[in-house]
């Protein structure tokens, strides 16, 4: 597959999500699918510095999710449609290299649009899913994923730039399933911010759209380019005073997606330079929690995750933007260099 070839897949999901906006915000709108409020903080206690700074966005169109991965899907058909015809020689639906991405993002997609329509309407013990069902679905299919990696893929070892690759046996099921579930929940509370998650996550898809096309991967680098193309429509609309929100439906499934595409690309030690800022935003509210429970409450951070932290030291939300998509690229392109010449 040509570069040239990659680079359309990646425009038409970007023209098409642009083209799809207008009706889908109308419909979010129509059916009145618009954001909540978090009134409780991680611990369980009130959200008094959130509020102070969102308290505005309440009402905003939620669930964009469902455009990015249609977009996604509909790029995917489309190349389906080109393959047919003969005008394409491969399709991205390709069982090697794109089904498990896809079923993932679909699995989680689906998770996390469940979880957003609870929540909006009031639903649940705590309006949306409980902790539980929640989280014994994404290890469900975590579990699957990772088996499939190692009985039908045959993956069984993670290579370590600089080294090359360890032999990790059966190891590699629980790693897997570490890597997906951390990194879905990961890019899941990065997104707090208009546009953070959003940027971020075409840094993300982009550099891994690079290391798959340097490794021959061509159809999963074109799968990369069609996420980026998708996300950066969505984000089109999402920059401060966003227009409407991915929520969980798309920050999960997004998150899924990017963790399956870097151990396909056998890069995960690179995905938490790729993703750094995500894990800094992950490690933020595990260090929160645990500083409330072993210091009698006290906190490290005014609010977490780190983002809410930085508007509570009056950055502004725009600032706080766009200076986690600097570092966010910054240490991604160090990322990308590490992949190159550490194989």
């Amino acid at each position: 597959m040509s570069l040239g070839w990659i680079l359309s897949y990646a425009l038409f999901a970007f023209a098409i999500g642009l083209l799809l906006t207008p009706w889908f915000v109308q419909f979010l709108r129509r059916n009145r699918l618009g954001k909540q409020l978090r009134v409780t903080a991680v611990d369980g206690r009130d959200a008094s510095i959130f509020l102070k700074y969102h308290e505005k966005k309440f009402g905003t169109p939620a669930m964009g999710g469902i455009l990015i991965w249609g977009s996604i899907l509909l790029t995917v058909l489309l190349s389906r449609i080109l393959s047919y015809f003969g005008i394409v020689e491969h399709s991205l639906l390709q069982r090697g290299q794109v089904y498990l991405p896809l079923f993932i993002m679909v699995m989680f997609g689906i998770l996390g649009a469940i979880d957003d329509y609870l929540n909006i309407r009031g639903l649940g013990k705590n309006r949306g899913l409980d902790v539980l069902p929640k989280v014994f679905t994404l290890l469900l299919v975590s579990v699957a994923g990772a088996f499939w990696f190692y009985y039908k893929l045959r993956y069984d070892s993670i290579s370590v730039p600089f080294y090359g690759p360890v032999h990790v046996g059966l190891w590699y099921i629980p790693i897997f399933i570490f890597i997906l579930f951390g990194t879905a929940n990961a890019v899941n509370v990065t997104d707090g911010l208009d546009g953070l998650a959003g940027g971020l996550l075409v840094i993300a898809f982009g550099s891994f759209g690079v290391l798959a096309y340097l490794q021959g991967l061509f159809v999963l680098a074109a799968l990369c380019a069609a996420a980026m193309g998708a996300v950066a429509a969505f984000l089109w609309h999402n920059v401060p005073p966003a227009l409407f929100y991915m929520s969980d439906t798309g920050s999960m499934a997004l998150g899924g997606m990017l963790a399956v595409i870097a151990m396909m690309t056998d890069q995960v030690l690179i995905l938490p330079l790729v993703g750094f800022i995500f894990v800094v935003e992950m490690l933020s509210v595990i260090i929160q929690l645990a500083s409330k429970k072993l210091r009698g409450g006290k906190k490290v951070f005014h609010s977490a995750p780190i983002h809410h932290h930085f508007e509570a030291l009056e950055w502004g939300e725009s600032k706080v933007t766009m200076r986690m998509w600097i570092a966010g690229a910054f240490v991604a392109f160090l990322g990308i260099i590490v992949g190159i010449i550490g194989k």
